[in-house]
């Protein structure tokens, strides 16, 4: 199997690390050979020292970019979770991995706040966080995402079989019987992918 780049972007708490793991679960069950590069875990490694100016997040998300570039190109399933406000770094990352499926974890502010158990987006629109994304800082929606996942609307089993179905239509794994999708769920991810040129 060739390697190639899930990079789940969305607003914090929207899901991403959490989609990415159970992601990571069923393709290593799969026999694939899989890293996760989560925006947290890499900010602490990777990328310390670096503020969130939009300069220092465009170097974050370059830095996670290049590296699923290298994973990649040696047969590796990259997974990419981190917020990557800014479409343009998103699209460059597309096109130095080439082999680039885009999750948007889509989710309403107010289930986001919901979520929030740290509290961030309280302490954000009190201007006790600065440049946080979705209050303070803007967060710019894919225009052309592989795959949406409503976190808010739908189970996280859903938003995880809808991955793991465009993948499998995409050519990019090899498909697995399954009775639970439904004919008109199918066809939706058939639509979509048939939108962006991929069938």
């Amino acid at each position: 199997m060739k390697g190639f780049t899930i990079w789940f972007t969305g607003l914090p708490c929207s899901g991403k690390s959490t989609l990415a793991e159970k992601v990571e679960e069923i393709l290593l069950e799969r026999g694939m050979k899989v890293e996760v590069l989560d925006g947290d875990v890499v900010r602490t490694n990777l990328s310390k020292g670096l503020g969130f100016s939009q300069e220092d997040r465009d170097i974050n998300i370059r830095r996670i970019g290049f590296v699923c570039h290298l994973l990649t190109r040696n047969d590796v399933v990259a997974i990419g979770a981190a917020i990557s406000p800014y479409r343009q770094i998103r699209d460059e990352n597309r096109r130095l991995i080439g082999r680039f499926v885009e999750v948007y974890c889509k989710c309403s502010l107010e289930e986001l706040k919901k979520r929030d158990v740290k509290g961030m987006y309280a302490k954000a629109e009190r201007g006790e966080i600065k440049n946080f994304t979705g209050v303070s800082d803007p967060y710019e929606e894919p225009l052309k995402p592989e795959v949406i996942v409503e976190t808010d609307k739908e189970t996280e089993e859903q938003s995880v079989e809808r991955i793991i179905r465009t993948l499998e239509l995409m050519g990019y794994i090899p498909p697995e019987e399954r009775e639970e999708y439904t004919k008109e769920e199918e066809e939706k991810i058939k639509e979509r992918l048939r939108a962006l040129g991929y069938i």
